[in-house]
């Protein structure tokens, strides 16, 4: 890391530390997180992007060991204690912190020993950020791919489709002026109605044909909209709150497909808790709010609508959780998979993500779209 490269001598360190504020100051500036703790692994001092990441202020934590803000393994926790005895660096990457708050972060970190001064220096980089970035390109590429590879297909199944079913119409024809056989009839009808199914199928899949008509558009509007037709389908059964925030501007967004997104997400919610026969109190948490600074994939916006759908059913598979944006893929054995790929598109034709995470008791859909 730069720091590591910039220190050259537990001397120089020392007097950063202890007796130039000038140096302090300095520290304060960097971006990397930097932490200094004594042989004992008591904190001695901590720079501003170090109390950021760690959501703890060095007035409060200084004198006191680092397993009280952070806690890692003890093996690692051993390492980084060996390194005075060694006299070597120690970095490890990825490595999975939970901090006093219960929220976990993934960092990686250097420690870097000061043999004279008996001391532990620690060069943090969180990662969280630079993951999820990762994750939401290869998100959006993917959902690209996709799609390229369904029109693809849904070109090559619905051309002999068409023919399939004119050649059964024309043999139902002649077999009305050979035959007055009527289980013969009944094939063709299989054959026409089974094109049919297919041929919808493949419709679905593709989605509506719609050209996205931008215009200034309430988000609660559309809510309030999807949730008079939930209400209408469950008839109360299952609770829907409501935690809006009036003062979310409107967004350039096609209605109509900005319904369809939410009511498939919505819907998906209720049909998890439908299912889950041993939850007497289900309900779905509908809110919004403004979040800044977003970055989606590589673009960077000042301003983003976060619109989060939360259910207490049964939660998604651990094994399903990265595939739910796909087509085809669904938890549920009467599911067909499309209504979450559907929305992951319409979402994504307004620059938009839908994000998941779920554990048993709590499903969370985020629903970025930008304020532009």
């Amino acid at each position: 890391m730069l720091l590591g490269r910039f220190i050259l001598n537990s001397t120089t360190l020392q007097s950063m530390m202890g007796v130039n504020p000038d140096f302090k100051q300095l520290l304060d500036n960097l971006t990397t997180a930097v932490m200094l703790v004594d042989d004992q692994l008591r904190l001695l001092h901590m720079n501003t992007a170090c109390e950021t990441l760690l959501q703890v202020s060095l007035n409060h934590a200084y004198g006191t060991s680092i397993k009280n803000f952070y806690h890692e393994s003890s093996e690692a926790i051993q390492k980084v204690t060996n390194t005075l005895t060694d006299e070597s660096l120690y970095t490890k990457r990825k490595a999975r912190w939970r901090l006093h708050n219960k929220q976990r972060i993934t960092v990686d970190y250097t420690v870097t020993p000061l043999k004279n001064a008996n001391q532990i220096l620690f060069e943090i980089q969180p990662l969280d950020r630079l993951m999820k970035i990762s994750r939401e390109e290869a998100m959006i590429a993917s959902q690209s791919t996709t799609r390229t590879l369904i029109r693809g297909l849904a070109h090559e199944v619905k051309n002999p489709l068409g023919g399939i079913r004119g050649a059964a119409q024309l043999l139902e024809r002649e077999l009305d002026q050979i035959s007055d056989n009527p289980e013969l009839k009944e094939y063709t009808n299989v054959i026409i109605a089974e094109s049919d199914r297919l041929r919808n199928l493949v419709d679905r899949m593709l989605g509506p044909r719609h050209i996205v008509k931008f215009k200034p558009t309430n988000i609660h509007e559309v809510l309030e909209r999807v949730i008079t037709l939930i209400t209408a389908e469950t008839k109360g059964s299952i609770a829907l709150q409501r935690n809006y925030d009036p003062s979310i501007p409107d967004l350039q967004g096609d209605l109509e497909l900005l319904i369809q997104a939410l009511l498939n997400i919505i819907r998906n919610a209720i049909q998890a808790l439908s299912a889950d026969t041993d939850n007497t109190s289900p309900s779905v948490h509908i809110g919004t709010h403004i979040q800044r600074q977003v970055t989606i994939g590589r673009k960077h916006y000042p301003l983003v609508c976060c619109i989060s759908v939360n259910d207490n059913g049964p939660g998604i598979p651990p094994a399903l959780i990265d595939d739910i944006f796909y087509p085809m893929i669904s938890g549920r054995a009467q599911g067909s998979g499309l209504g979450l790929s559907i929305a992951q598109q319409f979402i994504n034709q307004h620059k938009g993500l839908i994000e998941c995470v779920s554990e048993p008791g709590d499903t969370r859909f985020s629903i970025y779209i930008p304020l532009e």
